[in-house]
């Protein structure tokens, strides 16, 4: 009996556990949470901090992450790029496919970016439209090409500072739905407002794509398991 349990215990703790092969050279995730405040995400700083707590406890954390959001100029400071602060690529999903070599190709019509392959920090995919909820609106605050956004009425929610008033850009993870570009990922319409509820209602959950600065490459092994 006490063998049975055992062995039971040990395939509960596989089944539950990612495997170390999948997360190995993940450098690209959707974020498997938002803020839980709309898109006041503490500005890119709390935005960043997101993706790097979200890959510690996927076993990425040794890798330095940016969240994929663009920025108005304000208070002195110019605008940012989304593209311009995720690295140089290559970027690989959880299960180790490649989505992209670089940033010309992450903004290519052959970006290997879909409902399929867009998967969480979990290895999970998100919904899409069709889904009971949708949840394809991520944030980006972006063009197609990934600069800032700077249409009329666009604040990126102060810069992703707020819960309030204001929109910002937002991308379709499944790559399907209305908007002046329903298929884009990364630059589909802008949001109705800049709260949670806002954000649900027109098909979303505050969540946000996340890349690897320094990138991954197939070769690389899994990093060694935290001691705490």
């Amino acid at each position: 009996m006490n063998k049975m349990i055992t062995a039971l215990a040990v395939l509960a703790l596989v089944a539950s556990s990612p495997a170390a092969a999948q997360n190995a050279n993940m450098s690209f995730f959707i974020t498997s949470a938002g803020s839980g405040d709309g898109a006041n995400l503490g500005g890119l700083e709390g935005a960043d901090g997101h993706c790097e707590d979200l890959a510690n406890a996927a076993g990425a954390g040794d890798l330095t992450w940016h969240a994929y959001l663009s920025a108005l100029a304000s208070g002195g400071q110019p605008a940012v790029n989304a593209r311009d602060r995720i690295g140089s690529g290559p970027w690989y999903n959880y299960a180790g496919d490649m989505i992209a070599a670089d940033v010309t190709a992450l903004h290519s019509d052959a970006v290997n970016l879909t409902k399929e392959s867009i998967l969480s920090d979990k290895g999970m995919q998100t919904n899409g439209r069709g889904d009971d909820p949708n949840m394809h609106d991520i944030l980006t605050g972006s063009n197609l090409d990934g600069t800032v956004f700077m249409g009329e009425g666009h604040t990126n929610c102060d810069n992703w500072t707020t819960n309030g008033e204001g929109s910002t850009r937002v991308g379709h993870h499944d790559r399907t739905g209305g908007g002046d570009n329903g298929s884009s990922w990364n630059s589909a319409h802008g949001s109705r407002g800049c709260g949670q509820d806002d954000l649900i209602g027109t098909g979303g959950n505050g969540f946000f794509y996340c890349f690897a600065i320094d990138g991954t490459t197939p070769a690389q092994p899994a990093a060694p398991a935290e001691t705490r």
